[in-house]
């Protein structure tokens, strides 16, 4: 059994991963590049309101910190669309009163880290950069952004979990001359922009629901917050002719919103000045492989898989990865190099599949939600599903409530829908005959 753990990065998987791992018996450290979020007010513009689904919730409740965070989740049951023109529509997401949560990622790291420290026992670092790896010895070197000391720890197990662009990564690829690497960014940027609240804290807009400008090639999302504000994210190019690039003053910003945002700029007033004080972010999926070294470093969370946020799965993923290490320390009696052997063999796949889904997600909520035939795809597929729960569920709720589903088996079982869904939707009149007995045949016929 491996005595000591060193986990790289204290965000929301850093921080989750080393509570289960305390809890069985471990003793954890985790070395953080930033400075410590609780002593300071969180930095605004730099993150995307969070979605909390059934696969994160699972990974909370497994440390029984699920109850705490219930109190600053705010369920939403689907999407509100707000069209160019105007009119809106309302789109469930799953049936039953299933919803996403939207909580702040920031309230959720810190009550992590807290419980952490106080029930756990971790030791967290902070402003501790992670410059070097020595793989012979299992050492890591460390410079603190503060007083520039340098310091090498030695441990049996290093964990990374230490984002999108972690440092231990880098060092496996260094280190290396067979690790894969592919790392692509998306065309859009986002921004964070903010809808403030209304009179005593009420809500501008509906308060349970996840609101989707869709404007084509881009779009604006928003999601409430517990002060009654929400906190919108603008996708939108990041170069050419209608881009972040173009909009040079605050009286373009201005312009590109009273064009293509009419209802929400008037509940936006400092739209101008967010716009030119909050930064513009790039959007990066990153695969590789191997995520495991020598049966005593591995890649954890962004670090391993980071996606882009259009499925809200980002954390969910991670808590996850969290889930099933745990689960395989049970099965294999701390036998390390079986558990990590089966972590990437279980874990790789789904985090590929993930992020090839969220990328398809981006399209679908950028390009579809408005569209009519796409509105009757779904309408179609939900009345199936309601009719023949055991033969059909739904891409969405596969990947949002179904945590005993893989990702992968989710990814497969969802293209081949696509594909029988593409020939119901070829059928002559469809629109007029959608919920008819010869649509539900022709569904079970293709199954």
């Amino acid at each position: 059994m491996s005595k000591s753990i060193t986990v790289v990065g204290a965000g929301l998987v850093g921080s989750l991963v080393s509570i289960y791992l305390a809890k069985r018996g471990y003793k954890v450290n985790i070395f953080e590049r930033r400075s410590d979020m609780r002593k300071q007010n969180m930095i605004a513009g730099r993150s995307i309101n969070l979605a909390l689904s059934d696969r994160g919730w699972r990974g909370l409740k497994g440390v029984n910190i699920d109850g705490e965070i219930k109190k600053i989740a705010i369920p939403m049951y689907g999407r509100q669309i707000h069209n160019k023109d105007g009119s809106q529509t309302y789109q469930a997401y799953g049936k039953d009163e299933q919803a996403i949560y939207s909580v702040s990622r920031g309230e959720i790291n810190k009550m992590l880290m807290d419980l952490a420290e106080q029930q756990t026992g971790v030791n967290i670092h902070f402003n501790e950069r992670c410059d070097k790896l020595d793989r012979k010895n299992n050492t890591l070197h460390f410079i603190n952004l503060e007083t520039q000391v340098e310091k090498s720890v030695q441990s049996d197990l290093i964990l990374a979990s230490d984002g999108a662009f972690s440092a231990v990564r880098l060092q496996m690829q260094l280190q290396s001359d067979r690790f894969d690497y592919n790392q692509y960014y998306i065309d859009a940027s986002y921004k964070e922009l903010t809808i403030p609240a209304g009179p005593n804290g009420s809500f501008l807009l509906e308060k349970n629901a996840l609101h989707i400008w869709p404007r084509g090639s881009y779009m604006m999302i928003a999601l409430p917050n517990m002060d009654g504000s929400f906190t919108c994210t603008l996708f939108f190019e990041a170069q050419g002719p209608k881009s972040f690039e173009s909009i040079k003053t605050k009286a373009d910003a201005i312009r590109f919103f009273e064009e293509d945002f009419p209802d929400a700029l008037p509940l936006m007033p400092t739209l101008a000045d967010d716009f030119f004080t909050n930064p513009t972010a790039s959007l990066v999926t990153v695969k590789c492989k191997p995520w495991v070294w020598d049966d005593k470093i591995a890649l954890i969370g962004d670090a391993a898989h980071a996606i882009v946020p259009f499925y809200g799965q980002g954390m969910n993923c991670g808590f996850e990865d969290c889930v099933v290490l745990d689960e395989l320390i049970e099965k294999h009696q701390n036998n390390w190099p079986a558990i990590l052997k089966d972590y990437e063999y279980l874990r790789k796949p789904d985090g590929d599949a993930i992020a090839d889904l969220a990328h398809a997600n981006f399209i679908e909520m950028r390009d579809k939600t408005a569209d009519v035939t796409f509105l009757l795809q779904k309408k179609i597929e939900a009345r199936f599903s309601a009719k023949y729960p055991a033969k059909w569920i739904p891409l969405y709720s596969m990947v949002t409530y179904s945590p005993h589903i893989r990702y992968s088996e989710a990814l497969r079982e969802g293209q081949r829908q696509q594909a029988i869904m593409d020939k119901i939707m070829q059928m002559e009149n469809i629109s007029d005959k959608w919920d008819s007995d010869e649509v539900e045949q022709a569904i079970l016929n293709s199954l």
